[in-house]
């Protein structure tokens, strides 16, 4: 018959016992028989409350959860021949992503004729770097993607 290492409902080591004695314990103490490490030699096992135990479980899961941050990529569209207040609004919306801890996807779209005149839109680009290399600082350099330009920020 297999033996386990039994812990009582004080946190108290009772020591190495049969699994049938363990249980019978339990239930003469009016608590559950609970597994607590199945992979030591030999398992340990608690008598406890095992409605108890479960709730603690599931209430540190959330702390953990809660303390864990998750950054996400917002993305800020332009076109080539856009506006200076225009610009400007995209450059506030970039440093106020960047503050917060987020990273920023900046990408300039090109349309038919404009795909001839790359150079408008890596100028934008060279601008826009410029205007938040305070607060962000580039995390993949600029790149050519088809009919776009795109640059990752990432808080500095």
């Amino acid at each position: 018959m297999p033996n386990v290492r039994l812990i009582d409902e004080e946190s108290k080591q009772v020591g190495i016992v049969p699994i049938a004695e363990a249980i019978e314990k339990a239930e003469t103490a009016g608590f559950d028989l609970v597994e607590i490490a199945p992979n030591a030699d030999p398992p340990v096992c608690k008598i406890m409350d095992f409605g108890k135990y479960k709730y603690e479980i599931s209430k540190k899961e959330k702390d953990s959860k809660k303390k864990q941050h998750t950054i996400t990529v917002k993305e800020i569209r332009m076109r080539p021949k856009i506006d200076t207040n225009d610009f400007n609004t995209k450059v506030r919306h970039a440093r106020k992503f960047l503050e917060h801890g987020d990273r920023v996807k900046v990408s300039i779209m090109f349309r038919g004729r404009e795909l001839m005149h790359k150079e408008y839109g890596v100028e934008l680009m060279k601008n826009f770097i410029e205007a938040v290399e305070d607060v962000g600082k580039i995390e993949t350099p600029t790149t050519s993607e088809g009919n776009t330009i795109v640059t990752v920020f990432s808080q500095k």
